[in-house]
């Protein structure tokens, strides 16, 4: 019996590694299959996207760029940051009587359109301003402040300041004044859409708010 067991373990081994080969030939020849069956991601009409955003020129300009300090920039944001924020203009989450107003017309493919017209754009360079708070807003940027258990910027929000597309805003080269005013309104309560960065600004004190917002200003 032993001997028997024995000798048909080759063949054992061989059925085995037969069957394996086919189970993996059969994974790979469907993969195409897969994909095919998966739906193509939604392309944007940038087009419709520009003209949609004609009646958000007065506060934001003809393409998102340098306008007024207290208005965002929005050129080059990231296109599912700005549906998000959007969405949550319309839905009441984020709280800003004109803003409401506007995203309230919208619909989620007008959204997505007019997200993608202001991504389209270059980025535009800005510079920090106050050379005496520059260290103290790369020290919290880039290091957090340890102490106040606040983490560095840079870990959301990229070296760069360049951000995460779904989630993080792009920062580097925004209005200070404007970066400024949704740390305050965050650490007050008045925006209430982002937990995190309730926490994280409910931590840090005018002077630092001040020195971070003017440093990411000049980030590129």
């Amino acid at each position: 019996m032993k001997s028997l067991l024995v000798k048909s373990l080759p063949a054992l081994a061989a059925h085995a590694a037969t069957a394996a080969s086919a189970v993996l030939l059969s994974a790979v020849f469907a993969l195409p299959a897969v994909a095919a069956g998966a739906p193509a991601a939604p392309k944007p009409d940038l087009a419709k996207g520009q003209e949609k955003a004609a009646t958000c020129m007065a506060c934001h300009t003809a393409d998102g760029t340098r306008g007024l300090p207290a208005n965002p920039i929005l050129k080059a944001q990231h296109t599912e940051y700005l549906v998000k924020q959007l969405t949550e203009f319309k839905s009441g989450k984020r709280a800003n009587a004109i803003m409401m107003g506007m995203a309230a017309t919208l619909t989620p493919e007008d959204m997505f359109n007019v997200a993608a017209f202001y991504n389209s754009k270059p980025p535009v360079p800005g510079a920090a301003r106050n050379k005496d708070t520059v260290a103290l807003g790369e020290k919290i940027y880039r290091g957090g402040i340890a102490a106040k258990q606040v983490p560095a910027c840079a870990g959301c929000h990229a070296p760069s300041g360049a951000g995460l597309p779904a989630q993080n805003t792009r920062l580097g080269g925004q209005h200070a004044e404007y970066t400024e005013s949704q740390l305050v309104a965050f650490r007050s309560g008045a925006r209430a859409n982002s937990a995190q960065m309730m926490a994280i600004s409910a931590r840090l004190s005018d002077a630092e708010i001040k020195a971070v917002s003017d440093y990411v200003a000049g980030l590129r």
